[in-house]
């Protein structure tokens, strides 16, 4: 068995994690089980996460990626971390909206005012 391919660009910046995705669309069980290990995996390595998950080349998203951004949103509150979301499709933030996830994670419209918002 060979090593999976990541679904994700990390990249560190003065303590903050800054996480894109390569896909368009989000939408398959095993991709989206990936992406959630890979982020777990840098929560579980940080004592106090600092974490930007910029949606800018997301088009879909399904319902199991919303459960795993709740799931990670929860590992990172429990290290006492904070976890912001920017660069949201208007179609998807509909979803976010319509599910009151939008009062669960702190969205920005840009990454640059997310980076801003970390303390």
């Amino acid at each position: 068995m060979t090593a999976k391919e990541s679904r994700l660009v990390v990249r560190e910046e003065d303590e903050i994690v800054k996480v894109s995705f390569l896909d368009r669309n989000i939408l398959e069980e095993a991709y989206i089980q990936q992406i959630g290990d890979e982020i777990s995996s840098l929560i579980d390595g940080s004592t106090n996460p600092k974490i930007l998950l910029n949606f800018a080349n997301v088009e879909h998203l399904s319902s199991a990626a919303l459960g795993t951004l709740i799931t990670i949103n929860n590992k990172v509150r429990q290290k006492g971390g904070q976890l912001r979301l920017s660069n949201i499709d208007p179609q998807i933030y509909e979803v976010f909206v319509i599910t009151k996830l939008n009062k669960l994670f702190q969205i920005h419209e840009e990454a640059d005012a997310a980076l801003a918002s970390f303390q």
